[in-house]
């Protein structure tokens, strides 16, 4: 991916993950995991000081070296251990039926397969195990669509391979998981900012 995407954009990432709203919604989507949790998408471990009491350790799936590298002190001060177990979410090294829980927060847009990674989430949770996401993705109104697949392109370009216009209820049920739990809003941005503020906080299981 060159200098911006290997070392420069992950701390972009860290920054702007790190706004008041979004860390917000870091905590209510971390409400409810328990026991040993699967989280893809690493990322800075900006999820880390959220992660309730029950949780008793993380794995952890991240591609980017300087991600990790940046997590470090969180991960050191985390009351939870942690440990990198993966670097594609569309190929976890779990086994079947392993974890408690799955996280995943804005990593499903990025993701080049989300379908094959839900599959594999499928395939990692116990029975009665949930999964919890906080994405962005499509927005509800046809303006706001239009400029979101007039983005798209550049947005994939310089942020990853981050999609703006993905339905993420959409994925989840597609791939055979029951929305226990959907809240669906704009973030408190200006409205130019639309295209890239339309939020999904979702709890699902398997039925």
């Amino acid at each position: 991916m060159g200098i911006w995407g290997d070392r420069l954009l992950p701390r972009v990432l860290d920054s702007m993950g790190s706004a008041p709203e979004i860390t917000r919604y870091r905590a209510d989507v971390c409400t409810g995991l328990h026991g040993t949790v699967l989280e893809i998408g690493f990322g800075s471990g900006l999820n880390v000081p959220h992660y309730p009491a029950e949780v008793t350790e993380v794995l952890a799936v991240e591609p980017s070296d300087t991600a990790w590298t940046l997590s470090g002190r969180r991960r050191e001060e985390s009351a939870v251990p942690v440990r990198r177990s993966g670097l594609d979410g569309q190929r976890l090294a779990e086994a079947d039926a392993s974890v408690d829980c799955v996280l995943s927060t804005l990593t499903l847009c990025t993701v080049p397969d989300p379908a094959r990674a839900l599959s594999e989430v499928r395939r990692v949770l116990r029975p009665g195990g949930t999964l919890h996401v906080f994405e962005h993705g499509a927005a509800p109104d046809a303006r706001v669509e239009r400029w979101q697949h007039r983005l798209e392109p550049v947005q994939k370009r310089v942020v990853g391979g981050c999609h703006l216009t993905r339905d993420v209820p959409g994925l989840l049920t597609d791939a055979g998981f029951r929305l226990d739990e959907v809240a669906a809003r704009y973030l408190e941005v200006p409205r130019v900012a639309r295209p890239w503020s339309f939020g999904y906080l979702v709890r699902a299981s398997l039925p």
